[in-house]
């Protein structure tokens, strides 16, 4: 499909959706299972997104060449995994995913005994680990700013490595809840760990992951975009339950529950997972999104179809993400009336919505700039109008069903 017209919902809807799974719990632990040396077949309920089956098809390859295609996790949890288990790999992507920076990861490998070379931009894929023949350090310094998935790479290897691995994070900490998940999940595999916050240090001794049984939870990042429908559903009555959450996740983006709370949308937890249902939204938000970055997208566009003056902080990172999500935003909420505002350089952003929405020219078409978080955040605009979402195949990185469950609440027609 090059693109989707979704038609503007009529009529309320009381539904119950079966979530994709977490692709993030699942790129963990298939990283932490193969270092364990077990098949994937005591992983349970792992994501169909294609980040996932892309670290399931380069776990079992044997070619030399690892396309991660555009799947940042993928890049960087097997960058850790080939150097910690001495492979010699060239690792590449797609022109984009070649865009994103792993200097800061390469350089901690490095100081560990890694030899890793580039083969293109200093700092960027594509590169070549040509090996790993003794580790030369047992501490890394890196910086806690930038993204997670560097130091949830390092501590997922810290383990398997003979003088296990000390990390000493400087700056400000971002994504806490993503590296106490990887935290949590090498526990389970029953590797334990020493972690100061204060203190900015975390230690893995030497030790050997065991074998286990592991179901992955549904995605908290998928269930933002179904909070987003109730938000913006006309309809009082409108309900959804969403099947395979729990009420103390490991994952960061849980945290749409608290934010969605201000924004209309109620969350009650069952014995199968989370009911939304409307309620009264407030005025104005402030969040900082460090810790769930992935959640500005969708929490902006409910903001600005709202009418609701939110400020952002946090947001730093989705500038280095599947695009300039920042500027993706900019673009595309300014085609409703929305505006997503710079008020101090790279710290501080406004959510401002200059209209309402139903006196915007239509019909009104979503670029998604091949980002799936950009097509789902801005589907839920079809509560309110039609709208179309140019190149809706992108969902599949993280949520391929997403378009089929939408189908359960609303009729749009394919181009």
């Amino acid at each position: 499909m090059d693109k989707i017209l979704l038609r503007k919902s009529t009529s309320p809807f009381d539904v119950k959706i079966a979530l994709a799974s977490s692709k993030s719990e699942s790129n963990r632990a298939l990283i932490i299972n193969a270092l364990a040396k077990d098949s994937s077949e005591n992983l349970l309920n792992l994501s169909t997104a294609r980040d996932t089956q892309t670290m399931i098809r380069l776990l079992k390859s044997t070619d030399q060449t690892a396309d991660v295609i555009d799947a940042g996790t993928t890049m960087r949890f097997l960058t850790a995994y080939f150097t910690a288990t001495n492979q010699n790999k060239i690792m590449t992507g797609t022109p984009r995913m070649c865009e994103r920076p792993i200097g800061i990861l390469v350089d901690a490998l490095r100081t560990l005994g890694a030899e890793i070379e580039y083969l293109a931009k200093e700092g960027y894929p594509p590169l070549h680990i040509k090996g790993f023949a003794e580790q030369k350090s047992s501490e890394v310094t890196i910086r806690g700013d930038v993204s997670s998935q560097y130091i949830s790479a390092l501590l997922m290897i810290a383990p398997t490595l003979p003088q296990g691995l000390t990390i000493n994070l400087t700056c400000d900490l971002g994504s806490i809840p993503y590296i106490k998940m990887t935290l949590e999940q090498m526990k389970a595999f029953d590797v334990n760990y020493d972690a100061n916050w204060e203190a900015k240090t975390i230690k893995v001794l030497p030790s050997v992951y065991r074998s286990t049984t592991y179901k992955v939870e549904s995605d908290w990042s998928g269930a933002s975009y179904w909070y987003s429908i109730v938000a913006l559903s006309e309809f009082e009555n409108t309900q959804v339950e969403l099947l395979g959450l729990k009420e103390n996740s490991l994952q960061g983006d849980s945290d749409i529950v608290n934010i969605m709370s201000h924004l209309g949308v109620k969350s009650t937890f069952t014995a199968d997972g989370v009911l939304l249902t409307k309620i009264p939204a407030e005025t104005t938000l402030n969040w900082d999104f460090t810790n769930c970055p992935d959640l500005a997208q969708t929490v902006a566009v409910t903001c600005a179809a709202k009418g609701i003056e939110a400020t952002f902080t946090g947001i730093e990172s989705l500038k280095i993400k599947e695009t300039d999500r920042v500027l993706a935003l900019q673009n595309e909420l300014k085609k409703f009336g929305g505006d997503l505002v710079e008020v101090e350089k790279n710290t501080t952003y406004k959510v401002k919505s200059s209209q309402p929405l139903s006196i915007v020219n239509y019909p009104l078409s979503i670029h998604t700039y091949d980002d799936h978080r950009m097509a789902m955040a801005f589907a839920p605009l079809a509560m309110m109008i039609d709208v179309t979402i140019e190149e809706p195949n992108v969902v599949v990185k993280s949520y391929p069903s997403f378009w089929t469950d939408l189908q359960k609440i609303i009729s749009f027609d394919n181009f």
